[in-house]
């Protein structure tokens, strides 16, 4: 569906997905509405918040608007998973969500939608267990972090917005995430397995992200949790395959399981060696059609 005419806010607007996202809905005719951080400045044009404090510095200077769109939040794999890391992880997440929705409650007439951010890491480490939106969370510290979250945006139901949590897979695109880190080494032929390569990896390409987003935004049926994942998710041992065939590049060279320990510590078990097999049982249904189903295809087109 398309957003032409449509008022939309949007958190973390400079980031990977916020500014893909900014550019589809402003080519769609909506008109877009960043959320700047810092304290308002007397007759700018913009909306600022401060996520961890108050939300929205003047809610008045957001005005009416048909939906928010939250994507803000600290990167959860900058490095290691300190106790200091841990807490602004969760902060930028959980407080500015529950700040943010607490001030779009207050306003005269609050958005009808609020799409809100959320991870597939809400499942944990479950081998390969299919998941669906229906699927009980899992353990550890991404899913306590997605739990937490996805019930501070929650609470804005109680002011009548209808509610949408996208739990996001790992995102492809040469521009930035986890596959940007991933090509210096399989330029470089030092590509290889993350430990024994059985773990799965539920990926999305991010045009479809935008078009999930975009859905989410419009489609008025739709409400609740939706897997932001393509339909065909895959080992680590086939993805390293694939990928290596895409970019011409052998793939001998294994990342083991202990290195990926010593270096990152708790991250590298949740995000690198950690299995989440994710089935988009939601979009599979309404239905939405993927751009980019399957890996190879998808990492043809966002490496062009």
């Amino acid at each position: 569906m398309s957003a032409n005419g449509y008022r939309i806010a949007i958190t973390g607007a400079t980031g990977l997905v916020g500014s893909a996202l900014t550019s589809t809905l402003s080519d769609q005719g909506s008109h877009v509405v960043p959320f700047r951080r810092g304290t308002s400045q007397p007759d700018s044009p913009d909306v600022f918040w401060d996520p961890t404090e108050q939300g929205i510095c003047h809610p008045e200077s957001l005005g009416h608007v048909d939906a928010v769109v939250h994507l803000a939040g600290e990167n959860i794999a900058t490095g290691r998973w300190t106790v200091a890391q841990k807490k602004r992880i969760h902060d930028s997440r959980v407080n500015a969500t529950r700040n943010l929705v607490r001030s779009l409650s207050k306003l005269e007439q609050p958005p009808a939608t609020f799409v809100c951010a959320s991870a597939i890491g809400f499942y944990g480490d479950r081998g390969s267990e299919e998941l669906t939106e229906t699927s009980r969370p899992g353990t550890g510290f991404l899913s306590e972090l997605c739990r937490n979250w996805e019930d501070a945006a929650t609470e804005a139901e109680n002011a009548g917005m209808r509610v949408v949590r996208v739990r996001i897979g790992v995102i492809l695109s040469s521009q930035g995430g986890a596959l940007k880190k991933m090509l210096t080494p399989f330029r470089l032929c030092a590509g290889g397995i993350v430990g024994d390569g059985k773990q799965y990896w539920s990926w999305i390409g991010l045009p479809d992200v935008v078009g999930i987003l975009c859905e989410a935004i419009t489609n008025q049926d739709l409400q609740g949790s939706v897997n932001a994942v393509s339909p065909k998710p895959v080992t680590n041992r086939d993805f390293t395959k694939i990928l290596g065939m895409v970019l011409h590049r052998p793939t001998i060279f294994p990342f083991p399981a202990f290195v990926a320990r010593a270096l990152l510590g708790e991250m590298a078990e949740e995000l690198l060696l950690g299995s989440t097999r994710v089935i988009p049982k939601v979009l599979t249904e309404l239905p939405y059609e993927f751009q980019h189903p399957d890996l190879e295809s998808c990492l043809r087109y966002v490496l062009r």
